[in-house]
Protein backbone atom coordinates (compact mmCIF):
# COMPACT_ATOMS: atom_id res chain seq x y z
CA UNK A 1 0.00 0.00 0.00
CA UNK A 2 1.45 3.33 -1.22
CA UNK A 3 1.75 6.22 1.44
CA UNK A 4 0.78 9.96 1.58
CA UNK A 5 3.17 11.96 -0.03
CA UNK A 6 1.46 15.57 -0.30
CA UNK A 7 -0.67 16.76 2.50
CA UNK A 8 1.16 15.25 5.09
CA UNK A 9 0.61 18.02 7.61
CA UNK A 10 -3.18 17.34 7.53
CA UNK A 11 -2.58 13.24 7.11
CA UNK A 12 -4.74 10.95 9.81
CA UNK A 13 -2.34 9.06 12.03
CA UNK A 14 -3.14 5.16 11.43
CA UNK A 15 -4.71 5.16 14.86
CA UNK A 16 -6.93 8.41 13.59
CA UNK A 17 -8.04 6.72 10.17
CA UNK A 18 -8.69 3.52 11.61
CA UNK A 19 -11.25 5.06 14.29
CA UNK A 20 -12.40 7.27 11.72
CA UNK A 21 -12.95 4.38 9.40
CA UNK A 22 -14.91 2.20 12.17
CA UNK A 23 -17.28 4.86 12.77
CA UNK A 24 -18.20 6.65 9.94
CA UNK A 25 -21.78 5.13 8.25
CA UNK A 26 -21.32 5.63 4.50
CA UNK A 27 -18.87 5.31 1.87
CA UNK A 28 -19.01 6.83 -1.52
CA UNK A 29 -17.62 3.83 -4.17
CA UNK A 30 -16.49 5.31 -7.57
CA UNK A 31 -16.17 2.17 -10.32
CA UNK A 32 -15.28 2.26 -14.15
CA UNK A 33 -18.23 2.16 -15.75
CA UNK A 34 -18.74 1.32 -19.21
CA UNK A 35 -16.78 3.01 -21.85
CA UNK A 36 -14.21 4.11 -19.02
CA UNK A 37 -17.57 6.89 -17.44
CA UNK A 38 -16.79 6.99 -13.60
CA UNK A 39 -20.15 5.70 -11.53
CA UNK A 40 -20.76 6.72 -7.93
CA UNK A 41 -22.84 5.53 -5.55
CA UNK A 42 -22.94 5.94 -1.71
CA UNK A 43 -22.98 2.15 0.42
CA UNK A 44 -22.34 0.97 3.95
CA UNK A 45 -18.95 -0.91 5.26
CA UNK A 46 -17.07 -1.76 7.22
CA UNK A 47 -13.20 -1.97 8.39
CA UNK A 48 -11.46 -4.61 10.10
CA UNK A 49 -8.50 -2.69 10.80
CA UNK A 50 -6.69 -4.09 7.49
CA UNK A 51 -9.18 -4.43 5.09
CA UNK A 52 -12.33 -2.26 3.58
CA UNK A 53 -15.90 -4.55 3.25
CA UNK A 54 -18.04 -4.10 1.44
CA UNK A 55 -21.74 -5.17 1.15
CA UNK A 56 -23.35 -4.59 -2.01
CA UNK A 57 -26.60 -5.44 -4.61
CA UNK A 58 -24.90 -7.98 -6.66
CA UNK A 59 -27.77 -6.91 -9.20
CA UNK A 60 -26.39 -3.25 -8.79
CA UNK A 61 -24.45 -1.01 -11.73
CA UNK A 62 -21.52 -0.86 -8.88
CA UNK A 63 -21.38 -4.85 -9.13
CA UNK A 64 -21.55 -5.13 -13.03
CA UNK A 65 -18.87 -2.39 -13.29
CA UNK A 66 -16.92 -4.08 -10.92
CA UNK A 67 -16.93 -7.68 -12.53
CA UNK A 68 -15.37 -6.18 -15.54
CA UNK A 69 -13.03 -4.13 -14.16
CA UNK A 70 -12.57 -4.20 -10.44
CA UNK A 71 -10.62 -1.12 -9.68
CA UNK A 72 -12.05 1.04 -7.15
CA UNK A 73 -11.79 4.45 -5.34
CA UNK A 74 -13.65 4.73 -2.16
CA UNK A 75 -14.18 8.45 -0.17
CA UNK A 76 -15.39 8.00 3.75
CA UNK A 77 -16.15 11.92 4.41
CA UNK A 78 -17.49 14.05 7.11
CA UNK A 79 -17.52 17.94 7.57
CA UNK A 80 -19.66 20.50 6.36
CA UNK A 81 -19.83 24.27 5.81
CA UNK A 82 -16.16 24.67 8.05
CA UNK A 83 -13.28 23.73 6.33
CA UNK A 84 -11.75 23.19 8.98
CA UNK A 85 -13.84 20.52 10.23
CA UNK A 86 -12.96 18.79 6.67
CA UNK A 87 -11.93 14.97 7.26
CA UNK A 88 -11.48 11.92 5.23
CA UNK A 89 -10.15 8.83 4.26
CA UNK A 90 -9.57 7.80 -0.04
CA UNK A 91 -9.03 4.34 -0.25
CA UNK A 92 -7.79 3.18 -4.01
CA UNK A 93 -7.36 -0.32 -5.09
CA UNK A 94 -9.12 -3.58 -6.29
CA UNK A 95 -12.26 -5.31 -4.89
CA UNK A 96 -12.46 -9.32 -5.21
CA UNK A 97 -15.69 -11.42 -4.39
CA UNK A 98 -15.80 -13.62 -1.72
CA UNK A 99 -18.00 -15.86 -1.17
CA UNK A 100 -20.95 -17.02 -3.02
CA UNK A 101 -22.62 -14.06 -4.72
CA UNK A 102 -25.62 -13.23 -3.32
CA UNK A 103 -24.66 -14.55 -0.04
CA UNK A 104 -26.87 -17.03 1.68
CA UNK A 105 -24.84 -17.87 4.76
CA UNK A 106 -22.68 -20.64 3.79
CA UNK A 107 -20.35 -20.79 6.41
CA UNK A 108 -17.17 -18.76 5.50
CA UNK A 109 -14.55 -18.26 7.61
CA UNK A 110 -13.24 -15.19 5.94
CA UNK A 111 -16.44 -13.43 6.37
CA UNK A 112 -16.97 -14.21 10.08
CA UNK A 113 -14.98 -11.11 10.95
CA UNK A 114 -16.83 -8.21 8.59
CA UNK A 115 -20.00 -10.15 8.73
CA UNK A 116 -20.26 -9.93 12.57
CA UNK A 117 -18.64 -5.87 12.69
CA UNK A 118 -21.76 -5.14 9.78
CA UNK A 119 -24.35 -6.50 12.45
CA UNK A 120 -22.68 -4.46 15.43
CA UNK A 121 -22.58 -1.69 13.15
CA UNK A 122 -25.64 -1.35 11.34
CA UNK A 123 -28.17 -3.96 12.71
CA UNK A 124 -28.10 -3.18 16.52
CA UNK A 125 -25.58 -5.87 17.53
CA UNK A 126 -26.84 -10.19 16.94
CA UNK A 127 -26.09 -11.84 13.75
CA UNK A 128 -25.38 -10.84 10.50
CA UNK A 129 -28.80 -11.59 8.66
CA UNK A 130 -28.51 -12.58 5.12
CA UNK A 131 -31.13 -11.42 2.59
CA UNK A 132 -30.30 -13.11 -0.44
CA UNK A 133 -29.34 -9.99 -3.01
CA UNK A 134 -26.51 -9.10 -1.29
CA UNK A 135 -22.90 -10.07 -1.75
CA UNK A 136 -19.21 -9.43 -0.09
CA UNK A 137 -16.43 -7.70 -1.58
CA UNK A 138 -13.00 -7.03 -0.08
CA UNK A 139 -10.82 -4.15 -1.03
CA UNK A 140 -7.22 -5.13 -1.92
CA UNK A 141 -5.76 -1.30 -0.82
CA UNK A 142 -2.88 -0.48 -3.21
CA UNK A 143 -3.16 3.43 -1.81
CA UNK A 144 -5.21 5.66 1.01
CA UNK A 145 -4.51 9.46 1.54
CA UNK A 146 -6.22 11.02 4.71
CA UNK A 147 -7.03 14.46 5.34
CA UNK A 148 -8.17 16.43 8.71
CA UNK A 149 -8.45 20.06 8.05
CA UNK A 150 -8.10 20.46 12.19
CA UNK A 151 -4.54 19.91 12.49
CA UNK A 152 -3.95 22.75 10.51
CA UNK A 153 -5.07 24.87 13.72
CA UNK A 154 -3.47 22.59 16.09
CA UNK A 155 -0.05 23.65 14.63
CA UNK A 156 -0.67 27.54 15.22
Amino acid sequence: MSGQRRGTAIAMTDKERDTFLRTQPVCRVATVGPGGRPHASALWFVWDGAALWLNSLVHSQRWTDLDRDPRLSVIVDEGGADFMRLRGVELRGSVRVVGEAPRKGDPLDELRVPEQLFADKYMGGGTFRYDGRHGWLRLSTEKVVSWDFAKLRRDR
